[in-house]
Formats: C-alpha cells, sequence, structure tokens
C-alpha cells in the first residue's frame, strides 16, 4: 500500500521528472475544454434559436450527432483517425496540432461539450418569459442587446442546475484522455498498478480523488444555484 501511495503521489503535486502531477493534467483539460465550450456554446445556442433554418439545422445536426456517438469513439476518430488524412499530414499546423495527444483530447472534450451544453443553453433561453422580451421590446431594444441585457442573464441563471451536471460529467470523461497518452490520474493509476500490482489499491485510491473533485464542485455549484436563482424564485405574495 505505501508503495502505492508514493506512485500516487505524482497524482498531487508534481512528477519526478517536474512535468505536470496527474491530477494538475485533469483539472487542466477540464478548465480548457469547459472555457472554450463555455463560451462557443452561447453563440451555438443563439444559433439554435434561430428562426433561419440554415442556421439552426447545423447546429442541430453537430449536437445530434455528438451527443449520439460515444466520448471514447470521438477521441480515436480525432487522435488516430484525422491524423490518417493526407491534409492533415501535408500542411505543418495541423499536423503539429494533432500529433500532440493533449491537443486532441482538449479539441474532443471541446466538441462534446458544446453539443451538450448548447441544447442546455438553448432550451433555458427557450423557456425566457416571453413578459421580459415584451417588455425589452417596449424599451426599443435591438435584439442584439435583448440578448445581452435580458435573454442571456437569466437564461444562464436557469440553466445552471443541468450545467452543473455537465461540469461533472465532463470530470469524469477526462478519465478517458488515456486513450491519446495524456498523463491524466486514470494515467497515474495504470502505472501505479503496473509497477505495485496493487488494482484494488491503485484504482481505488484513483476512484477517491475523482469523488473528492466531484464533491468540492458539486459545493461550489450549489453556493452559486443559491446566490445565482434567487431572482428567479416567484415572489411571495404579502
Amino acid at each position: 500500500m505505501n508503495t502505492v501511495l508514493e506512485e500516487f503521489w505524482q497524482a498531487y503535486l508534481y512528477s519526478n521528472n517536474g512535468q505536470l502531477s496527474g491530477l494538475a493534467v485533469t483539472l487542466w483539460l477540464l478548465a480548457l475544454s469547459l472555457a472554450i465550450g463555455f463560451v462557443l456554446s452561447i453563440f451555438m445556442a443563439i444559433g439554435r434559436n434561430s428562426k433561419r433554418a440554415y442556421i439552426a439545422k447545423p447546429i442541430w445536426f453537430f449536437t445530434y450527432v455528438f451527443r449520439g456517438t460515444p466520448l471514447y469513439v470521438q477521441i480515436l476518430f480525432i487522435y488516430t483517425g484525422m491524423y490518417s488524412l493526407e491534409i492533415i499530414k501535408q500542411t505543418p499546423a495541423l499536423n503539429a496540432f494533432f500529433q500532440s495527444g493533449f491537443n486532441c483530447m482538449v479539441l474532443a472534450l471541446v466538441l462534446n461539450n458544446m453539443a451538450y451544453t448548447t441544447e442546455i443553453f438553448a432550451g433555458a433561453i427557450r423557456q425566457t418569459p416571453a413578459g421580459d422580451i415584451e417588455a425589452a421590446r417596449a424599451y426599443g431594444m435591438k435584439k442584439s442587446v435583448m440578448y445581452r441585457r435580458i435573454i442571456l442573464p437569466s437564461a444562464l441563471r436557469r440553466a445552471l442546475p443541468g450545467y452543473s451536471n455537465e461540469v461533472i460529467l465532463m470530470l469524469h470523461a477526462t478519465s478517458l484522455a488515456f486513450t491519446a497518452t495524456v498523463p491524466d490520474i486514470l494515467k497515474i493509476a495504470r502505472d501505479a498498478n503496473s509497477a505495485t500490482y496493487e488494482t484494488f489499491a491503485s484504482y481505488g485510491i484513483a476512484a477517491l480523488i475523482y469523488l473528492s473533485v466531484s464533491f468540492l464542485f458539486v459545493g461550489i455549484f450549489r453556493l452559486l444555484e443559491k446566490r445565482l436563482l434567487v431572482p428567479l424564485q416567484p415572489t411571495k405574495a404579502h
């Protein structure tokens, strides 16, 4: 057990060779994918609710494909499938990008996260009270101003419970990073298991780390929900 703990010490601080630890890599993957996915999903959600079919339909198709196929397959397709294309090999920038397992993993997580988050945000936008929109129009707001001041602020609040679940699922999804040879927490567990042959302890500690980080995120989102969802609660009659 002590040997396993020594192997797993890498998952907390830094590995012996000075590279980021498994926990740091996992959190960095999660942060990048969520940050990029969050920003892009806002624009995608607006387009998803567009009345123009040439805008809404391609976005629907994108979310349908990435929500309808396993993330594991998406990672393999991006990490191994894309690099087999001649256009990728012959383009220096694309060749350098797809040679990196970390880059491929971030791209796969971003696309997968965008598919789910777009639908979460799009649904929240559709739930915007009609009275709020009519009031904004009565003030003469343009559509862009209406989205910035009225629709998006309230929609993102309503989407918070669903989005918090997506964040936890994305944390768990990072455990597939070993597929692209990225040294995340699970990679540390596999290495510890190979070095010590203590399978229960190796993967048990990994499970505890994921569980602890999940509880941390759940606590943070609970606090955010209590703070940000108050304005959306119906006012009690006196």
